[in-house]
């Protein structure tokens, strides 16, 4: 844990509305993967300040946002403002070099997962996998935007391949636990938990995972 991350979150905690963590059923403190919505902004912070096990996850990360030369790209295709608004060209012309100066620094100093969208994402998943293997937890947002505050109601389904390579290595069946997070009332619901079943393909039961996941969420 980096000590940029470790101020920052300590300042979420302080000046920011705590949130209560509320579980659907007892966790069994098995090592395990919370995927919650993303809630905007505000999703990742309240997950990594205000989640119960915070201090014992580790977020996958979009790895192109920890890189300065690659943010301005992600910004532009990642929906922070909405298309064709008045304000478009100072938006465009200043908050992805902003980003660039700020992101960077805080996410390679955050305890998490880089995710990679080629041949690197094996370093992903043998990463998530070494976490596990410490009897940590991982925090996910299987979410995809599709417009400026929206997200495509299909979730990503990439993370389920953790479940396998768990097994494989660890022996563990893997627990995916929905999360969701309501600003409103303050707090992170966990749902049940979507077991992975090691008897059965992964692509077999990847509609059962996803569709827990989603009425989770």
């Amino acid at each position: 844990m980096g000590k940029l991350y470790t101020v920052l979150r300590g300042a979420a905690r302080l000046f920011m509305p705590g949130m209560e963590t509320r579980w659907a059923t007892p966790f069994d403190g098995a090592p395990s993967v919370f995927c919650a919505n993303h809630a905007g902004a505000l999703g990742p912070i309240d997950m990594c300040a205000h989640f119960a096990l915070s201090r014992h996850c580790h977020p996958w990360l979009n790895a192109a946002v920890t890189q300065p030369r690659e943010v301005p790209a992600y910004v532009r295709q990642d929906y922070w403002w909405k298309p064709g608004c008045r304000l478009e060209p100072l938006y465009n012309a200043t908050l992805p070099y902003l980003a660039a100066l700020i992101l960077p620094p805080i996410l390679r100093s955050v305890p998490g997962v880089p995710v990679y969208h080629d041949a690197r994402v094996i370093r992903t998943f043998r990463q998530s996998v070494e976490y596990l293997r410490q009897g940590e937890h991982l925090i996910i947002f299987p979410q995809q935007p599709s417009g400026h505050g929206t997200h495509y109601e299909q979730l990503n389904r990439g993370f389920l391949q953790l479940a396998p390579m768990a097994y494989r290595a660890l022996g563990l069946t893997l627990a995916f636990y929905p999360v969701h997070i309501d600003h409103r009332a303050r707090v992170i619901l966990v749902g049940e938990p979507a077991r992975f079943d090691p008897a059965v393909k992964l692509k077999d039961q990847e509609e059962r995972l996803l569709s827990a996941i989603a009425r989770g969420l």
